[in-house]
Order: structure tokens, then sequence, then C-alpha cells
């Protein structure tokens, strides 16, 4: 339910979502795993189109971690051919309809069969700007941080930018994310309270919402209560509220 003043401010334009308890979705079921993150690519498919009918324009959805190697290699792969398969089905059907893709994280450890595929997909939907779909894939906010201050690094070194001028905005650049808005919502479902090493610089003034659903379970429901959430919520950026003393 909105107050009148909720109702009249504006929902997020950038979505994140920390996708979690596929895993256990699938053991409460007697199923592997596999199972479950096979059953998360479906509810991926409902949140792109959720995202859009909610007036969300960007939404990134976290997938596979840099500390996701650790999982054992039959799961690892489980994964890696989600990709390739959600990639592969479904480009045509999301490009015709204006979204475009981004894979964001490292590539330098991948196969060239996903290097091929992300970058199809990049390249097949850069034009498009109706609605933004990024895909931490391969990705870890410190790795992201760390692979950003080495860019800018080597350009002072090489004497291609003077280190003084680095400002935020500079930084920004070198990120993966560069020239996508700042977070406003980050989603996590399975009820864990934790950002684990997500998009730590874009989560800088973002609400958190922690929802106690398993990823497979999320709705078209819990997408609209999670932004009507959202709306209640004052966002000071470290100011105050209006009217405050």
């Amino acid at each position: 339910m909105t107050d009148d003043a909720s109702a009249s401010r504006p929902g997020p334009a950038h979505v994140a979502i920390i996708m979690d308890g596929n895993g256990r979705w699938a053991k409460s079921r007697g199923r592997p795993r596999a199972f479950g993150h096979r059953r998360g690519v479906e509810t991926v498919r409902k949140a792109v189109e959720t995202a859009g009918d909610l007036g969300v324009r960007y939404l990134t959805l976290f997938s596979f971690s840099t500390e996701n190697w650790n999982r054992p290699a039959d799961e690892v792969g489980a994964l890696f051919q989600l990709m390739k398969t959600y990639v592969e089905a479904d480009l045509e059907q999301l490009a015709a309809r204006g979204v475009r893709i981004r894979i964001i994280g490292r590539r330098d450890n991948l196969g060239e069969d996903i290097k091929a595929i992300i970058e199809r997909a990049e390249t097949q939907t850069a034009a498009n700007d109706r609605f933004h779909l990024t895909i931490a894939f391969n990705y870890g906010g410190r790795d992201e941080l760390v692979r950003a201050a080495q860019t800018l690094a080597r350009a002072a070194r090489d004497g291609e930018i003077d280190p003084d001028t680095i400002d935020n905005a500079a930084f920004e650049q070198a990120l993966d994310t560069h020239g996508l808005p700042d977070v406003d919502l980050l989603i996590r479902t399975s009820g864990e309270e934790r950002i684990s090493n997500f998009l730590l610089w874009q989560l800088a003034y973002a609400e958190l919402l922690f929802l106690d659903v398993l990823w497979p379970d999320f709705s078209a429901q819990h997408f609209a209560e999670a932004v009507d959430a959202f709306k209640q919520r004052s966002r000071r950026y470290g100011g105050l509220d209006a009217g405050a003393a």
C-alpha cells in the first residue's frame, strides 16, 4: 500500500538483482542444483519483461561471480551452459524489442565459445536504447575496482592522463558499467542480507531490499512490491528531507 507522498515519487530507473536461492529451491524438491539454475533462467525472462512494465529502464543481474569458480565443476559447467543457452535462445527476441545487452566482468579466463557469444550479443544490440539489460558474469566488485585502477594507472604511466585530474567521473569511465547510471534499487532474493561483492561503487546510494523468497519463485508481484517499497523511501544522499529542521 502506498501513501500520497510515495505515489508521487518516481520509481527506480536502475534495478540490480542478486538472484539467490536456485540451489536451495532445487534441494527442497529433491533435485540437483542445476535444475534450480535452469528454473532460475525462466525467472530471468519474466523479470526482464516485468521490469519494462514497471518503468525500469536499466536492469543488472548477478549471474556468475568470480568466487563461483569455487563451486563444484559440474555446477560451474551448468552455469556456463545456461549462459550460452539463454543468449542463443533469447538474443533475437531481445534485440527486436529494443533491448541492449551488456555483459560485465572478467573475460581473460573465459573460453572462446563464451567470449564469442558475449561479443555477438553486445554487437547485435549495441544500437538499442529502449531497455538496458546488463548481466554480471564472471564478475566481482573488488576485481572491477582493481581493473579500473590498473587502467587509469597505465594511462597515467603512458602520459595519457594527469593523475591529479582523476575524479569520480574519470574513475567511472574505467568501470565495466561506464555509461550506465548508478543503481537506485538493489534486490536480493533468498533472505540473505549482504551484497556479496556486487557493484561496490555503483551501490553507493542505492536502496537495499532483501526478500525472503528464492529466486525461482520471484514473481511479477514481488517485483512490483519491491518498486512500491522503493517509492516509499526518502532518498537524501547525505542531506535532509525537505522541511526537516
